[in-house]
């Protein structure tokens, strides 16, 4: 009797994922060889897509190798022109227009390595969008697809002539013959699509498929308003007798917030140095190492806050002593879904670092929340515009900037810088800062805050890019609404378009993630 056969030895196994960091090499080699003569994606632009969509972003894989792949973003198709290029709709390929509450998956990239043509990948990834589009709910795929078979029919045929005797199967054309076989209809021809294109002389059309399973959203095609309510508090500092002190303050101010219905109440940094005023320490690095000692009290009082006043909490930030020993700045995020984030200070002052010892953080983080994403960058870390460009990037909407200013031209570098990432990043900033003084506290004697909620400077947004400030030196609240709607308007269609007018070709941020 034979041997019983074994039949994995035959198995071939072919997958379609999501892509990981890992495939990113392996997709731009495999890139060069697709597309020879064109200029293949960057690290960084793959890096970015993973970061603004991961569901989008989709690899053919046989037997462990990556033999095929296709890249996407979500966007409201109505917003942008007819006559748009790749660059347009990709802002040049990075996808940080990247829009989850679109209506249209637009498909920027699909290509199958030369050596597995003929095997249905391409069908596999574009039935893997259809999934994709039909999870999301989305109405249709809309992709700007190369002709690359134009160039040899340039002389006599127009692209509208070329395109038609393809459609009348006169002419094969290996990209569009596959887009029509797989449901996609012609909606108009662009010139100019992709200047490195030469085999389609820069043409590209225009192809949509239709989800018939859509199910309609609204009876609005856009949002006309999405509001976001920020409390801004600007804290006395004062002689306080006991934890419970600093618990009441807070509480009040939390209060204060949740009845004007806030989305989020802002605390300023370090404002829990006010314990020191009880602790009888001298010394400061030991104060703050005794003040170390309060970091599970302090997070339970504001998690319960945040649940029981129903608001996203931006709690200051506090002095951790963490298990290398190492004592850090850290700013918290209390969501009022009893979650909890935290986003540690980047660059240390001198100061912290002379009287306090203060160790860097080293990643810059943004967080999810009911109103969007958002970013906190604590004081001294405003004023480095890469830190703001990179949360920017990674979709971040708003910037809080709890700070803690013991002079006037302190004060003013946080300000003037908040504002000008507001400008550079058409992003909200929020800065909130403590007043009032602790006289038996060593280096948190003074302080001096004007906070502030600021806004882009274009027409659509508050008068002077100032949302709402408070009044200088006073303990007070401040309530403003930001609108991220105008903000994702504004970023299409403003005055100017920092975002979508940065020169990628001449200049880019390399972010060494930890």
């Amino acid at each position: 009797m034979s041997e019983k056969l074994d039949l994995s030895q035959f198995e071939k196994k072919m997958i379609i994922r999501k892509m990981i960091h890992a495939d990113i090499d392996k997709i731009i080699h495999m890139q060069r060889l697709c597309f020879p003569g064109m200029q293949p994606w960057k690290v960084e632009h793959l890096e970015s897509h993973l970061e603004m969509f991961p569901d989008g972003q989709l690899v053919a894989e046989l037997d462990g190798d990556i033999i095929g792949s296709c890249s996407s973003l979500i966007i409201n198709f109505d917003e942008y022109d007819d006559r748009h290029t790749w660059d347009d709709v990709t802002d040049e390929g990075y996808i940080t227009n990247h829009n989850p509450d679109g209506y249209n998956l637009y498909g920027i990239e699909v290509m199958v390595h030369p050596d597995f043509r003929r095997m249905k990948v391409g069908h596999r990834l574009y039935e893997a969008r259809r999934e994709l589009a039909r999870e999301f709910n989305l109405k249709s795929i809309i992709i700007g697809g190369r002709i690359p078979n134009y160039h040899k029919y340039a002389g006599e045929m127009s692209p509208r002539e070329y395109v038609d005797s393809v459609q009348m199967h006169k002419i094969y054309d290996p990209v569009l013959s596959f887009q029509l076989i797989n449901g996609f209809t012609l909606m108009r021809i662009n010139p100019n699509y992709l200047p490195d294109d030469k085999q389609s002389n820069k043409y590209a059309t225009l192809m949509e498929w239709n989800n018939v399973d859509y199910r309609p959203k609204s009876k609005r095609h856009f949002k006309t308003s999405h509001p976001v309510r920020i409390c801004v508090v600007q804290y006395m500092m004062r002689q306080i007798d006991s934890f419970t002190d600093f618990a009441n303050q807070v509480e009040y101010f939390t209060d204060v917030a949740s009845d004007a219905q806030s989305d989020f109440v802002v605390f300023p940094e370090i404002f829990t140095t006010q314990l020191m005023s009880f602790l009888n320490e001298k010394s400061p690095s030991m104060a703050v190492r005794k003040l170390t000692d309060y970091t599970e009290e302090y997070i339970e009082l504001f998690t319960d806050l945040a649940v029981r006043y129903n608001v996203n909490i931006i709690g200051g930030s506090h002095f951790v002593k963490e298990e290398d020993d190492e004592i850090y700045n850290i700013a918290y995020l209390f969501r009022r879904d009893g979650t909890i984030e935290k986003q540690y200070k980047l660059h240390i002052t001198p100061n912290e670092r002379k009287w306090w010892g203060i160790s860097p953080g080293d990643t810059v983080r943004v967080f999810d929340t009911d109103c969007g994403k958002i970013a906190i960058q604590i004081c001294y870390d405003i004023e480095f515009p890469e830190l703001a460009r990179i949360a920017t990037d990674m979709g971040a909407k708003i910037i809080f900037t709890p700070f803690c200013t013991e002079d006037r031209q302190g004060y003013l570098r946080v300000r003037y810088c908040s504002q000008a990432r507001a400008v550079e990043n058409q992003i909200y900033t929020v800065i909130s800062g403590t007043v009032g003084n602790l006289p038996e506290t060593e280096n948190m004697d003074i302080q001096y805050a004007q906070s502030a909620i600021f806004a882009p400077s274009d027409f659509e947004f508050a008068r002077d890019g100032i949302v709402g400030e408070t009044d200088p030196n006073l303990e007070m609240v401040m309530i403003g609404d930001v609108d991220l709607e105008i903000l994702r308007r504004q970023r299409q269609g403003g005055t100017v378009r920092q975002l979508k007018d940065r020169r990628h070709d001449i200049y880019s941020i390399n972010y060494k993630k930890q």
